[in-house]
């Protein structure tokens, strides 16, 4: 099915209450609230604080979040009593559940404006969200636009602003219960059954892969020191985990397991490394010590910030990286925001085979980073 049939949906149900936005006043209570969005796993991950907090400001109010298909599982567990709506915008059937799924009490927009549509059109009764996404027509559901703050400060931090009141107390065991656990066997159950380092290489662009003879000499000096190396990946990186381990030294999950399957592979591990990718949150999230390599995203806007200060969690990065220089987050323009959204065409500092910024981070930072985390978690 294509977007254009669950847009007209959308518009449909969306006018005639767009129309009537003069007469919308915000509710005295709210019971309910409908978190709209299609973001990456990341990006879902870094609602966490927003959730935290509404839970903390409504704790018994209905908080419903879409969510892309693939990332239900890790919401198995109902973490801060969160209902997930499965959805995608190319799928008739998601879309008509969730329009079916109000009314709501409010509506929080993350990311891109043009949910904004959707959550009007699902009947929520005022519509929160950042302001200044273009082109205009996007953000004209909203009723209560916020800017970015002035100041630095991690995304994950700034959605959780979008509503008032003292910040959300830091994650404690338990406020994301695991999704079911597998059953590994085999070979599988015997790897993990040893101390275990999870080493992910795959991140959603090529610009933020690390090169492929330093993810192997990593797994070499993590053996070395007696632990298991352990690759993991989606399904379009079996290949790139063939090339960095060719003769299979190390055991690979790349394409074997799901988002609920990944957790506990990495609950069950000494630490995560992994470029600055969906994964690098969903470590914070279970709670395993994290490295993360930031090329060209910024530690600042997508590292722990505040809600998560307390974790094991290393970023490695050039700090200074001049071509890091776009002011750009969801398409508006924030003076302080330094940034990389270029594409392999586009990168101004493309080495052959990798981005200048990645080559940079050396293997002995990335071994003294994760020594570090795991001499810290003992």
């Amino acid at each position: 099915m294509s977007r254009l049939y669950g847009r007209v949906r959308v518009i449909a149900r969306a006018i005639p209450q767009l129309v009537l936005k003069v007469l919308r006043r915000r509710p005295t209570a709210v019971s309910s609230i409908l978190i709209a969005h299609h973001l990456l796993l990341g990006d879902t991950l870094l609602l966490t604080p927003l959730i935290a907090k509404l839970r903390e400001r409504y704790p018994h109010g209905r908080i419903a979040l879409t969510c892309p298909k693939a990332i239900v599982p890790l919401f198995a567990g109902r973490p801060y009593g969160v209902e997930p709506l499965p959805f995608d915008p190319r799928d008739a059937d998601s879309v008509r559940a969730v329009l079916n799924s109000g009314p709501y009490d409010l509506g929080i927009v993350a990311g891109e404006n043009r949910f904004a549509w959707l959550a009007i059109a699902a009947g929520c009764r005022w519509i929160i969200g950042h302001d200044g996404d273009t082109p205009a027509w996007k953000n004209w559901p909203l009723d209560e636009p916020h800017p970015y703050p002035p100041q630095p400060a991690a995304w994950a931090d700034i959605a959780a602003a979008l509503i008032d009141g003292p910040p959300p107390r830091h994650p404690r065991p338990g406020d994301w219960p695991a999704p079911p656990a597998p059953q590994w066997s085999g070979a599988d159950a015997d790897v993990l059954a040893c101390p275990s380092v999870v080493l992910h290489p795959g991140a959603s662009t090529t610009l933020k892969r690390w090169p492929q003879d330093r993810w192997r000499a990593l797994a070499e000096r993590l053996e070395a020191q007696g632990y298991a190396p352990v690759w993991s990946g989606g399904p379009g990186e079996i290949e790139l985990i063939r090339a960095i381990d060719p003769d299979a030294r190390y055991t690979s999950f790349a394409g074997r397991v799901g988002l609920g399957e990944l957790w506990h592979l990495f609950a069950g591990a000494r630490a995560v490394v992994c470029p600055d990718t969906g994964v690098a949150h969903l470590g914070r999230i279970v709670g395993v010590p994290t490295v993360t390599l930031f090329g060209p995203g910024n530690a600042t806007i997508h590292g722990a910030g505040d809600f998560w200060r307390d974790a094991h969690f290393a970023p490695v990065t050039i700090s200074d990286m001049p071509c890091r220089d776009e002011p750009n987050i969801f398409r508006r323009h924030v003076s302080w925001v330094r940034r990389c959204d270029r594409s392999e065409a586009t990168c101004v500092a493309w080495r052959g085979d990798r981005a200048a910024c990645m080559g940079l981070i050396s293997l002995d930072a990335v071994s003294h980073a994760l020594e570090a985390l795991l001499t810290k978690s003992l």
